[in-house]
């Protein structure tokens, strides 16, 4: 009987997705249970079919609010310690640094607890971690776990990928987590209109609070997915994703698609996408960068300073180099559509 190994990653979308390698992994040498948001058992059948899920809405995962502890459910809580205690865990990891997910770990109880410490939580691990170096790919906290638990994970560049369609299809979603780092819907309309000059099929996306200005600027068929599923749908038709730093471009990279991602507050050596081909515009430089969700302008001016013809150059260069690359094609982007339309 495989030993018993419980992962907390109680955050979004993208950080499930980056934990993908690490879970698959750990499933060949452990019984794997996951905690994390419930839209993980969406997830679960396409990455990783084997990890038990434990859903889970940690009330300090909310971006506000996340302190009134009278709003905590706490019963919820106090049901998920006694279920994990009862469990005797062998094991018990948190690839973040944060105190809250490491008293989580020694309420379980698990045997064995590693974790990354900060403000004295090392005091609720049994084996306190190194972080990777300060501008490290979030990816590479899974390494060194995967490292502490005798687990081989590859580097970035050789995770194995599905292939995407090789077809001129091309996914944009405009939506993310924080207003922050969303790039203007006008220029996404700019962008959308000369994929379409063309000939390429574009597919837009975006989350429920942009629907109606799409809809009002005559994109009829925006599609506004409901779910992770949903979400997967949309996904498995594309051969390439455009969009903001944000979970679906995550997801839509280790489907296979190629990414091309507008980075604001954040960092793109932190949190880009796990494809090899992916590509990243970096905003424009900020003295206060990175910071997060929480811009101190009225708009996130790294991020709304990259205009629509900047970002074109950009993405024409990224299209170009990786249909030649899907096809087997060395002409450039307008005969090789001429050519399949």
């Amino acid at each position: 009987m495989k030993p018993k190994l419980l992962i907390f990653e109680l955050w979004g979308l993208g950080d499930l997705v980056i934990a993908t390698p690490f879970l698959h992994s750990a499933c060949e040498k452990y019984s794997v249970t996951l905690v994390a948001k419930p839209y993980a058992q969406e997830l679960q059948a396409r990455l990783w079919p084997q990890v038990r899920i434990i859903p889970f809405v940690a009330p300090w995962t909310r971006f506000q609010g996340k302190y009134l502890l009278w709003q905590w459910p706490l019963l919820e809580m106090f049901r998920l310690r006694k279920q994990l205690a009862n469990e005797s865990f062998d094991a018990g990891i948190s690839a973040r640094w944060d105190p809250r997910d490491h008293l989580l770990l020694k309420l379980s109880r698990a045997h064995t607890r590693l974790g990354f410490p900060r403000l004295n939580s090392q005091m609720f691990l049994t084996h306190s971690l190194s972080k990777p170096a300060a501008r490290e790919h979030r990816y590479e906290y899974w390494r060194v776990l995967g490292r502490a638990l005798g687990l081989t994970l590859p580097p970035r560049e050789a995770i194995p990928l599905p292939v995407a369609r090789q077809e001129a299809v091309v996914l944009i979603h405009t939506g993310a987590g924080q207003p922050v780092r969303v790039w203007p819907l006008e220029r996404y309309k700019s962008i959308v209109a000369w994929l379409r000059k063309k000939n390429f099929r574009v597919i837009v996306t975006c989350d429920a609070d942009q629907r109606e200005w799409w809809l009002r600027s005559g994109e009829a068929d925006v599609a506004t997915p409901r779910s992770v599923n949903e979400l997967l749908a949309l996904v498995d038709q594309a051969s390439a994703f455009i969009g903001n730093d944000s979970g679906p471009g995550h997801l839509a990279a280790f489907c296979g698609v190629p990414t091309f991602t507008f980075f604001g507050p954040q960092l793109p050596e932190w949190f880009s996408p796990l494809h090899p081909q992916g590509v990243n515009l970096e905003g424009k430089p900020c003295p206060y960068k990175p910071c997060s969700d929480y811009c101190r302008f009225s708009v996130p001016r790294c991020l709304w300073n990259v205009n629509e013809e900047e970002a074109w150059v950009h993405i024409e260069s990224f299209l170009n180099r990786h249909l030649r690359k899907v096809n087997g094609h060395t002409g450039d982007l307008g005969n090789l559509l001429d050519a399949q339309y």
